[in-house]
């Protein structure tokens, strides 16, 4: 089994971890002040182990019980966009990037076009990882995996691609970034901006823009390094048509900033909106969406947007052998539109 963990420090240098191998993943929610001290031990003795190691190595049975015991993973997706792997190099290399994998989406569309996503393929964390979340005040999800609601906000903007074309988009918390990649690639849209608050994975996010220009045709798109908690955007303020996000919702520290970012980014004059893509996980999306309207924003929830989704949604609720440990909570994306 392939167990990925991902860091959240704040100034007290507080962790959260989640697991997760190709698939699915939500990090399971504490309801009372005992679970947390639960998972706290095998937490922060995963983090000793990986100070006295140097990597964050899982290689024995207790620490697979520890993982087991904080984080909730599956092993499926919702499958919507094909891919493969194309390229994979041997953790053995000496090449800085023996980590990485590159994964080959095809489009399903008529001209079947395809999408390159370069990305970890690690089943650890190294030190350097921990000094980066602690510098910038940011998490590493970005790094575990394309996670499952971004597929399904890629499939998402495919399927509406008329609501990009000659727009101006921006990624919110992109992670390697495959649904900005697969507006650019598709919907004629103006400019993507693919942004994340962690420099590691804009470094990956600019590798896959640089690694499918030729698709992008006359639309311009770059990686941008945004932090949700900057109280200024410059030149980028109040100029964007659409924003896209997925799963950004988790973390509750962060619900005031990156509503106060989405208000920031909406274009002012005319039509403008944000699409997020994110499960409910506990009231987390619910608190959210407070913060959103206390912004002096608007929002709205749907729960089937997509024929496709809700089907194999109702598949998996039906059918465990499909997902195991399927929980609609937290593995089924909600789409919230949120406008001015």
């Amino acid at each position: 089994m392939c167990t990925s963990i991902c860091f959240k420090f704040n100034g007290q240098q507080r962790n959260k971890i989640a697991g997760a191998n190709r698939g699915p993943s939500a990090i399971m929610d504490s309801t009372s002040s005992n679970a947390k001290a639960k998972a706290s031990s095998p937490r922060w003795g995963i983090l000793r182990r990986a100070l006295l190691r140097g990597s964050l190595a899982l290689p024995d049975k207790q620490s697979e019980t520890s993982i087991k015991h904080i984080s909730r993973k599956a092993s499926q997706g919702f499958n919507l966009i094909p891919c493969q792997l194309v390229d994979s190099q041997s953790e053995e290399s000496s090449d800085s990037n023996s980590r990485d994998a590159c994964v080959c989406y095809t489009l399903p569309i008529d001209t079947s076009p395809r999408v390159f996503v370069h990305q970890r393929i690690t089943d650890r964390a190294d030190l350097h990882d921990f000094e980066i979340c602690n510098k910038y005040d940011i998490d590493n999800t970005g790094l575990v995996c394309n996670w499952p609601s971004e597929e399904v906000l890629a499939y998402y903007c495919l399927s509406h691609a008329d609501m990009f074309r000659c727009k101006r988009v921006i990624e919110l918390g992109s992670g390697y970034g495959l649904a900005g990649l697969v507006i650019a690639v598709f919907s004629e849209a103006l400019e993507v901006v693919i942004s994340d608050g962690n420099p590691q994975v804009v470094d990956y996010i600019q590798r896959n823009i640089n690694a499918n220009s030729a698709a992008f045709g006359g639309t311009k798109v770059k990686s941008l390094r945004l932090h949700w908690n900057q109280e200024e955007l410059s030149d980028i303020s109040n100029t964007f048509d659409v924003i896209v996000a997925s799963d950004c919702t988790f973390f509750k520290e962060f619900h005031k900033s990156l509503a106060q970012t989405v208000k920031l980014l909406l274009k002012n004059k005319g039509p403008s909106e944000a699409i997020f893509i994110s499960p409910k996980r506990g009231d987390s999306l619910d608190k959210f969406l407070v913060e959103v309207k206390e912004c002096g924003l608007r929002s709205s929830v749907d729960e089937v947007y997509d024929t496709k989704v809700w089907t194999r949604h109702q598949g998996f609720i039906n059918d465990d052998d499909l997902w195991p440990n399927y929980e609609k909570d937290h593995c089924y994306p909600l789409l919230a539109r949120i406008t001015l």
